[in-house]
């Protein structure tokens, strides 16, 4: 699947750059600056899970977050994503590579999930648009919808597995 992707995007820059190759070096240039800016951000997200897989143990990993930790891991898990702000390019990939030492996979759709979609971080900036009473009800509906997601996750596991 990951070549036919590559495949694709190829084909599709050079029908591109075959129609206006003008159009497509400035799009590959905007992209080129784009990855340049994010570039700290994955490097510095990259060595912080790398760190911490180095660190913690893959049985402690499996006893916060696994599969066995149940709700409580999904509550920390919850508790970690709401926290965070990490971009979504980089919490797919840490997601994986932490199932891979041990974590559980609604543990961490959950933490993906509060990840995407709580922003205790930017909840003062959201404030100031929409008003604390419609930030923290977007919040708190948010926040349990994600544990609604990581039941489902399971139960998609549970019966695939």
């Amino acid at each position: 699947m990951t070549w036919f992707l590559y495949l694709a995007a190829a084909g599709g820059l050079a029908i591109s750059a075959f129609f206006s190759p003008g159009k497509t070096k400035m799009s590959l240039l905007k992209a080129w600056k784009s990855f340049i800016n994010v570039l700290p951000a994955l490097i510095a997200m990259l060595l912080l899970v790398s760190i911490m897989i180095a660190l913690l143990p893959e049985r402690l990993i499996a006893r916060l977050i696994g599969s066995e930790s149940g709700i409580w891991g999904q509550f920390l898990a919850s508790l970690i994503g709401s926290a965070t702000l990490i971009p979504a390019f980089v919490a797919f990939p840490m997601a994986k590579v932490l199932m891979q030492h041990g974590a559980g996979a609604a543990q961490m759709a959950v933490f993906v999930s509060t990840l995407m979609m709580v922003g205790v971080a930017t909840a003062p900036l959201e404030a100031s648009f929409f008003g604390w009473r419609a930030t923290i009800l977007r919040n708190g509906m948010a926040y349990f919808y994600s544990f609604l997601v990581g039941y489902v996750v399971f139960g998609a596991v549970t019966i695939w597995a």
